[in-house]
């Protein structure tokens, strides 16, 4: 899902190339494991909406997320598992919702740095990418152009959703705070994640109900120093290496319940400071997704 629609600016909309170009279907295949690479959807740039600066792209995005879910919900089966390259990290949310068409239940483990309940109404960013998951649980505030677009309003019960790797004292605001606990939303935060990414994914999945699940990883939830993919550069000296996280993709993904992953927020062009960076995140994710 080559789009930048929803992002804070252009650039993400590159990961899926460089991800290809690092080798990630050819190491996967040398993994044994067996892989159809669906193509690419449409190419959406983000672009300075100054008619709608508080949502901005609202319309492009709307568009991304109804052809990701159209396209994937033909693709997600519980024999197979579904590798959503973003984009934005509103790429989860339309993924979610491919779920809820192939009729599951959609459960989502969220890694991040950010919890992403944001709306146009509680911070002036305007980047629907720090707001998926206010839209996708249908926050007051958010823009029912995206909520109503969904196959089940709203889309994620709050128990049907648990992040991993949160950042809560730097990298949230008080509004996402405040819905965080007012729906009991769970939390297994960057400590966790970093003293036992084993344990704390384990833990993620085991609050979730039985059954389907997916995963979603915005990269931003990295050491920024360690691995200088994000879009988002403040994540300095903080969060888990790609070692790391490799090892709480593991846990996640050798569960025979998952059925797909979304990956967003990567930028390449901030991955050329350090070329090892995608080659290193490209050999955990072979890694973890050759697991089962």
């Amino acid at each position: 899902m080559p789009s930048s629609a929803g992002a804070y600016c252009v650039g993400v909309e590159r990961a899926p190339g460089a991800l290809r170009a690092a080798g990630l279907v050819e190491q996967l295949r040398a993994s044994g494991t067996d892989v159809v690479d669906a193509g690419d959807l449409t190419t959406r740039l983000w672009f300075p909406d100054r008619e709608r600066p508080f949502a901005q792209n609202l319309g492009e995005e709307a568009d991304a997320l109804v052809e990701l879910s159209t396209a994937a919900a033909s693709l997600l089966a519980a024999d197979q598992r579904l590798l959503v390259l973003g984009g934005s990290c509103t790429v989860a949310f339309g993924l979610c919702d491919a779920m809820a068409r192939a009729g599951e239940r959609p459960r989502l483990v969220y890694i991040d740095r950010h919890l992403d309940l944001n709306t146009p109404r509680s911070t002036t960013e305007g980047s629907l990418s720090w707001m998926g998951m206010a839209h996708a649980l249908g926050l007051e505030g958010a823009a029912p152009e995206l909520v109503d677009l969904m196959y089940r309003t709203p889309l994620l019960r709050p128990s049907e959703l648990v992040y991993l790797g949160v950042d809560l004292s730097r990298e949230t605001t008080d509004w996402e705070r405040g819905q965080a606990a007012e729906h009991r939303i769970a939390v297994v935060d960057q400590t966790a994640l970093c003293d036992d990414p084993r344990r704390a994914a384990a833990d993620a999945r085991r609050i979730l109900a039985s059954g389907p699940f997916l995963v979603h990883l915005d990269v931003d939830v990295l050491d920024f120093l360690d691995a200088p993919i994000a879009e988002n550069v403040n994540g300095r000296n903080s969060g888990p290496t790609i070692a790391i996280l490799g090892q709480a993709l593991g846990a996640l993904l050798e569960d025979p319940d998952c059925w797909g992953m979304s990956i967003g927020q990567l930028d390449p062009a901030h991955a050329s400071a350090d070329r090892t960076a995608i080659p290193r995140l490209v050999s955990v994710l072979v890694s973890a997704l050759s697991s089962t």
